[in-house]
């Protein structure tokens, strides 16, 4: 498997997915980019890219702001080359909290950062890419984006909006070189509920759902298991490679079997 050439910019790459995709490009020796709005596991990340040969660098941002994704961009092709390949893996939870209980500031931010922020990562990226005629853009879904289950109406409204938002971009950029895919994954562990905790600060609320309990993961899941952080990095890896030229609108779903139920 080759990559597509450039650098590649990860968002939310501090942890979980977004982190296991940097290292997972690096290794594959791509230069990578890591922003992220929590520096410490950002740092950790670069850190990690580093002590194994390979060249990185952390700018702090908010993915739901125009302005921090604009300059991080800016600066990663200034010191690590031309943008070929960009994943949208920043995103927080809403807890699973219904409606009813849902306020407004965590509706507000959840959609900023799980879907305004992949929006932002697209547009940007397509500024690098489309005068080059080559790019792939890979956005971090759920399983959440493709049934009603997953999350609470705010993480699931973003999640689906996440998978619309990737098909008009492939159609709309397939014949200018850049593919548009998504990725679904199912539950997979990372540290998802304690960021969304501090990044939502005093309007985070309790956060609930089966992905904090192994035995309804087992139960949900046809496979049995948790998916894991290199199962979702390595599909990554592909849809960011020269031989997936031919696949863009996609929505690859890695969820063990759960929403084949």
């Amino acid at each position: 498997m080759s990559l597509l050439r450039g650098s590649a910019f990860v968002t939310g790459g501090g942890s979980g997915i977004g982190r296991a995709i940097a290292e997972a490009l690096a290794a594959q020796g791509a230069p990578v980019a890591v922003l992220d709005l929590l520096p410490d596991g950002g740092k950790e990340t670069v850190g990690a890219i580093e002590a194994r040969g390979g060249r990185a660098r952390f700018l702090q941002g908010d993915a739901s702001r125009w302005s921090d994704v604009d300059a991080a961009v800016a600066a990663t092709v200034a010191t690590l080359g031309p943008l070929g390949i960009m994943v949208n893996a920043a995103g927080i939870l809403d807890g699973y909290a219904p409606a009813d209980e849902l306020t407004l500031a965590v509706w507000d931010r959840v959609v900023s950062i799980n879907l305004t922020g992949t929006f932002l990562g697209c547009k940007r990226a397509l500024a690098e890419m489309l005068p080059r005629s080559a790019g792939r853009i890979v956005n971090i879904a759920s399983v959440a984006g493709v049934v009603g289950s997953g999350g609470g109406p705010a993480y699931v409204a973003s999640k689906h909006g996440v998978v619309g938002l990737t098909r008009q971009l492939a159609v709309s950029y397939a014949a200018r070189g850049v593919t548009v895919n998504a990725i679904c994954p199912g539950a997979v562990a990372t540290s998802l509920r304690a960021n969304s905790t501090r990044i939502l600060g005093k309007d985070a609320p309790e956060m609930r759902g089966i992905g904090g309990d192994d035995a309804a993961v087992r139960a949900i899941t046809p496979a049995g298991r948790r998916g894991t952080l290199e199962e979702v990095a390595a599909a990554a890896c592909y849809l960011a490679g020269e031989e997936a030229a031919y696949v863009t609108g996609q929505t690859l779903v890695i969820d063990g079997g759960w929403t084949a139920r």
